[in-house]
């Protein structure tokens, strides 16, 4: 197998050094021959810097890079531009401030063309760069990579400063739309898709592709993409793992495919592949990388988790502010930690949901941590010891495991402790899921708070707080939660669970068998 490019973004560095790369250059030729004016959001590595810098290289005219790749025989080399390459992850705006920077990195790519630039203003030294060096070599190709990252470096922090860096950005890209002229192709790269009034007001020519199908697959790899380039990786992991091929490629479906943009078509996150490769085992790579504490402790405040099967128009995409209240769930899309399930073209209606193992586990252990005060990693022990008392009917055990988690809750910080506690245990519940087959059934009478399915056993669960368990399991029989699973041959239990607010602990269990084996 190739060299791994874990952490290369520079496309020459990749090629020259011989490293493993996934063709994606159709799409590249598609996005030149198609358009001028382009916008597209991902998560953070998911490619998009590669991206910018294979197309900084292709209209450099750099053929000896694409030698045996699909765009090589489809591009006309003869004709080149010049292009500018603005990174923001490599701006010192934190020290120096955004302005400074900006005008500093202008009138550095000035200088490299020889051009001498008379304008004082950020805004006008940018447009009389692009005016000159069309002039000078051609149309210019502007790539703009992580746009936004001078403003989510400050949310949560420094709203202030993030607004500031919003206003610096707008009046930059003013310019952009005055030089057309000037201007072979714009390509423009970020985390989130702040709505267009905030950010691209100007620039109202900018084609967003973040959400189009024709390019859903630009970025990640396709389930033909990991079979065809990562062959001898899952061999090698088949055989540490002791499971053949396909049970293989079925595990690292599970754990790392499951982004999407359209609904349709689904996505394995490529950082995670490539540490999956180079270490050999299942892990949280991707969500590792940047422990999302902004998020956390934005779902804490709000006290709402539950974006699994979350249902939205359109609106909800372009509903990305910057300001104190962000929108919880838009922010969760936006970084990667929600992707598209499915998409309704009759309702226009997006479902969305967590993408895969990897990232719902690790949001999972975050919050249960966040409001149980449970440190990181040391959520793991209680889930496993609930999945051990589910799978023996140890009810003690059951309760004892919720009760230790309870007892970590810091009640007197949370005005309405009802919720919280019913927060805190459909986390910990979905949580015991993930490896377990954790369900949702919907009725005509509504749904269970938690149906986990084992091999032999299917349980139903109720919660109450304050109130009467021979309710909740009433409840769990009259609406038939368990009806759908009759005809599978396993044990049905009903468990009613009732939390007295006072004690901060499981008051009572009850537990009746609807069906047994």
């Amino acid at each position: 197998m190739q060299k791994l490019p874990i952490g290369i973004q520079n496309f020459r560095e990749l090629r020259q050094g011989a490293y493993l790369y996934v063709d994606k250059t159709e799409y590249v030729y598609k996005l030149a021959a198609g358009g001028k004016y382009y916008f597209l959001s991902r998560p953070r590595r998911f490619g998009k810097s590669l991206l910018v810098s294979t197309m900084k290289e292709l209209f450099s005219g750099s053929r000896e890079l694409f030698k045996d790749l699909w765009i090589e025989d489809h591009w006309d080399w003869e004709k080149t531009n010049p292009v500018i390459h603005i990174p923001f992850a490599s701006l010192d705006y934190h020290m120096n401030g955004l302005y400074v920077e900006l005008q500093k990195y202008i009138q550095e790519v000035a200088r490299s063309h020889d051009i001498s630039l008379q304008d004082d203003s950020l805004k006008n030294q940018f447009e009389e760069l692009l005016r000159k060096l069309a002039q000078a070599k051609g149309q210019v190709v502007l790539l703009i990579d992580e746009y936004d990252k001078p403003i989510i470096d400050y949310l949560g922090k420094e709203i202030a400063r993030a607004q500031e860096n919003q206003q610096i950005l707008k009046n930059f890209y003013s310019g952009i739309k005055d030089s057309d002229p000037s201007l072979r192709m714009v390509f423009i790269t970020g985390v989130s898709k702040f709505s267009r009034v905030s950010i691209f007001s100007d620039l109202n020519n900018l084609r967003d592709i973040t959400m189009s199908r024709k390019y859903s697959s630009m970025l990640g790899y396709t389930e033909e993409e990991l079979e065809h380039y990562f062959e001898e990786c899952i061999k090698q992991l088949a055989e540490n793992e002791d499971l053949s091929e396909k049970e293989t490629l079925e595990e690292i479906k599970k754990w790392y495919n499951g982004y999407s943009w359209d609904g349709k078509q689904f996505v394995y996150n490529p950082f995670s592949i490539l540490l999956l490769c180079e270490e050999e085992r299942f892990s949280n790579y991707w969500f590792a990388t940047a422990t999302p504490s902004f998020l956390i402790d934005l779902i804490k405040e709000k006290q709402y988790y539950d974006f699994d099967g979350l249902k939205v128009g359109e609106a909800f995409f372009e509903a990305f502010q910057i300001s104190k209240d962000i929108p919880t769930g838009a922010l969760l899309f936006q970084t990667g930690y929600l992707t598209v399930k499915k998409y309704d073209s009759k309702t226009r209606l997006y479902t969305l949901g967590y993408p895969n193992r990897e990232v719902k586990e690790s949001m999972l252990e975050y919050l249960l941590g966040a409001f149980a005060k449970l440190e990181p990693g040391f959520g793991n022990e209680p889930v496993q010891n609930a999945r051990r008392a589910l799978q023996t009917e140890d009810f003690e055990l059951l309760k004892d495991t919720l009760n230790r988690i309870l007892y970590n809750l810091p009640h007197q910080l949370y005005e309405d402790k009802e919720r919280v506690y019913h927060l805190l245990i459909h986390i910990f519940f979905d949580y015991i899921g993930i490896d377990l087959h954790s369900d949702e059934v919907n009725t005509a009478r509504g749904r269970a708070d938690v149906l986990v399915e084992l091999e032999d056993k299917v349980y139903a669960m109720e919660f109450k707080i304050d109130q009467s368990v021979e309710e909740a399991l009433k409840q769990i029989k009259e609406r038939g939660y368990l009806d759908k699973y009759r005809s599978s041959g396993k044990k049905l239990i009903a468990l009613g669970i009732n939390f007295s607010t006072e004690k901060r602990e499981v008051e009572e269990f009850a537990e009746e068998v609807v069906k047994s084996v």
